[in-house]
């Protein structure tokens, strides 16, 4: 779906949720209902339908966040209305803590077929991870060939301004948990990512040049759990 189409359905959806709410306060202002006792019930509704606007918006690409939004709206739903017992909670959410690893470790197979290939990463020349603490890194190396970064309940900072790439390419791997990555590139590098950010996000504020431009290319597999990676030059 493109951006525009994009942008489009979600307006369409916001706008005939505005249209139902005013409904819903137009008729009890006709005392069809009770719209206090109306919303205490049905409250977790609000995270289904912010679920439904981040799969038509950007999570239609990355629909983790989105569906999250679902599944906790749907559930606390059925918690909120006595159609599960209340030691649901107990069971649901080891049960949602399993199904993030699954889909960590299975994300690769529903790769949206759209996204330019990622090689092969060709080395370690950087293995960065923080717990409970900021590190910044400089890699300064005129063949690097790729590495992995991880922050949980912590930053890191990691400069590539001057940097080179081994054969033009390197792929490194980032995971943010609850924590954040920021990775600095040349301005004439061009970043492909391939992200999957649960509750979290991947944020590109460098701008690829053009074509003709362009010097080497990095590639970045990012993961974020309630963190954020962002990429800027």
């Amino acid at each position: 779906m493109s951006e525009h189409r994009r942008s489009s359905a979600n307006s369409i959806f916001w706008g005939l949720v505005l249209i139902l709410v005013g409904i819903l306060i137009l008729s009890e202002r006709f005392g069809f209902h009770d719209l206090g006792h109306l919303f205490s019930t049905w409250w977790p509704a609000v995270f289904i339908l912010i679920g439904i606007s981040m799969l038509l918006g950007e999570g239609s690409r990355r629909p983790g966040a989105g569906l999250f939004f679902i599944i906790f709206g749907v559930f606390s739903l059925l918690l909120e209305n006595d159609v599960l017992g209340h030691d649901a909670w107990h069971y649901i959410w080891p049960a949602g803590l399993i199904a993030v690893g699954l889909w960590i470790i299975l994300r690769p197979a529903f790769r949206h077929h759209g996204l330019e290939e990622m090689p092969k990463m060709k080395g370690n020349d950087l293995d960065l991870t923080c717990v409970l603490s900021g590190v910044k890194r400089r890699v300064e190396t005129a063949a690097f060939k790729g590495g992995q970064v991880t922050a949980v309940f912590g930053g890191a900072d990691v400069d590539f301004t001057h940097t080179g790439l081994e054969g033009g390419k390197a792929v490194i791997e980032a995971t943010a948990i609850f924590g954040g990555i920021n990775i600095i590139v040349p301005r004439d590098w061009k970043v492909v990512v391939d992200g999957s950010p649960i509750l979290g996000g991947i944020e590109e504020k460098h701008r690829n040049p053009p074509e003709a431009e362009v010097r080497a290319t990095l590639y970045i597999k990012g993961t974020s759990i309630f963190g954020g990676i962002t990429i800027k030059d």
